[in-house]
């Protein structure tokens, strides 16, 4: 399935966020936005998602306005998983999982519903935890389980907020390897909003690269990660290497004139 952004600008009350964004994101793909903070990254996402409502431009699913789709419809399309989900009760891992077949249920949990369900706790790795409550969960493991109930809607096309911001080394490859697997083993089309370029360039088969809710740049990562372009967006001098181990950047310093100074009497 395919998600087409075309000029998108979103306004929190007068001040402007995003301006006239135009992107794509195709079948089987694992596209990730990055960006400094403020740059529009999550908007662009919660718009995607239908949260925000854009104050000018159309966002397609296969040819449809999402704004045209009624809420189940998009539910069975479009998963998202926001960077802090709300808890309110003390659910369990398999309740809250189960949560995510809402879209397709009818009169009553199915057979089909608790083996999909099955399928993705394993998927997850979460079987062992099915029985635990939400408020007995680490912060990684608690995200684990959101991005498993997203996946329980079995969507077409997944949103993720920083999926991996809560998680360890370990656990970070190991859901980025899960979710480009669902890319590429099971087509799903994949958009992420990430902070860490390295895991975004390595995970990633293209980057939307954001800058005061502008596209500054997109395409491969080997095109968007330049040195040019980190310190042009981020203000920082970096080195960025793409040797054995892929596309590493390498921050070493804010570009001269940036930074705070004493001497200068703003402290």
């Amino acid at each position: 399935m395919r998600l087409v952004v075309k000029d998108v600008s979103f306004s929190y009350g007068s001040f402007p966020v995003l301006h006239g964004l135009t992107m794509e994101v195709g079948d089987g793909e694992v596209v990730s936005i990055v960006g400094p903070n403020g740059s529009g990254k999550s908007t662009l996402l919660r718009c995607a998602a239908r949260i925000l409502k854009p104050r000018q431009g159309v966002i397609y699913l296969d040819g449809k306005e999402i704004a045209a789709l009624n809420g189940s419809e998009l539910a069975k399309r479009l998963g998202y998983v926001p960077q802090a989900a709300a808890e309110v009760f003390p659910f369990t891992v398999l309740e809250t999982v189960l949560m995510g077949r809402k879209p397709h249920l009818k009169w009553g949990v199915s057979k089909r519903d608790l083996a999909v369900v099955g399928d993705i706790l394993r998927y997850m790795g979460l079987e062992s935890m099915a029985g635990r409550c939400l408020d007995q969960l680490s912060g990684g493991q608690k995200q684990k389980v959101f991005l498993a109930r997203a996946l329980a809607q079995e969507p077409d096309i997944l949103l993720l907020d920083e999926p991996t911001s809560s998680l360890d080394i370990r656990h970070q490859l190991e859901v980025l390897g899960l979710i480009k697997n669902l890319a590429h083993q099971y087509r799903r089309t994949i958009l992420i909003v990430m902070h860490d370029l390295n895991l975004a360039a390595r995970f990633s088969e293209k980057l939307i690269l954001l800058k005061d809710g502008c596209i500054f740049a997109a395409g491969k990562p080997q095109k968007v990660l330049t040195a040019e372009n980190v310190a042009a967006v981020y203000g920082v001098e970096a080195v960025v290497n793409n040797g054995k181990y892929g596309l590493q950047v390498f921050p070493l310093r804010p570009v001269a004139g940036r930074e705070a100074t004493l001497a200068a009497g703003t402290l």
